[in-house]
């Protein structure tokens, strides 16, 4: 399914079952395998591979509560995805609440990670499969995370940090 004013750039490829939402945007070879929703207003850069069951740009995790009610707060933002940017099979990157949540160029993400909303992740860094990034964390460029990775939200993690497999991030670095 592609929506309205999707636009699919020169040389990119769009595999089967995939949904591209309304004014999304492919760059150009770039390669989308099978079973991806990237959800109206995000965008892709050039040369990227997204690997089959990905979701880009569903509403993050957003609710207030009022008087014993959890409320849905409207997730605004869009997610922007840079240029040579590897996204492993089922893999979820939210939008952003009110800014949006943003993949710099370079960055190679394994299978199953959640990228909450208005997270940013440098230039060039690696993440292995199962880590966690809670909401409005900033992660610098370089950076390498091992497997089953969890991060608070609201943190920021400078350039070139490595964590190990199974590491808990509470504080910023």
């Amino acid at each position: 399914v592609v929506e309205a004013h999707a636009v699919i750039e020169a040389d990119a490829q769009v595999g089967p079952n995939c949904v591209i939402g309304r004014n999304a945007r492919i760059g150009k070879q770039t390669t989308v395998v099978a079973s991806v929703t990237i959800n109206h207003d995000c965008q892709l850069g050039e040369r990227n591979l997204v690997h089959p069951g990905v979701v880009i740009g569903s509403d993050g995790f957003g609710h207030a509560n009022d008087n014993g009610k959890w409320i849905k707060i409207p997730q605004l933002g869009r997610v922007i995805i840079g240029d040579n940017v590897e996204i492993g099979a089922n893999t979820a990157i939210d939008r952003g609440s009110i800014k949006d949540t943003i993949i710099e160029d370079g960055v190679r993400l394994d299978n199953l990670i959640q990228i909450a909303h208005n997270v940013r992740i440098g230039a060039h860094s690696v993440i292995a499969g199962q880590t966690g990034i809670s909401g409005s964390t900033t992660i610098g460029k370089h950076c390498m995370f091992g497997g089953t990775v969890a991060l608070a939200g609201h943190l920021t993690i400078t350039d070139n940090v490595v964590l190990a497999g199974r590491s808990e991030v509470r504080q910023s670095i």
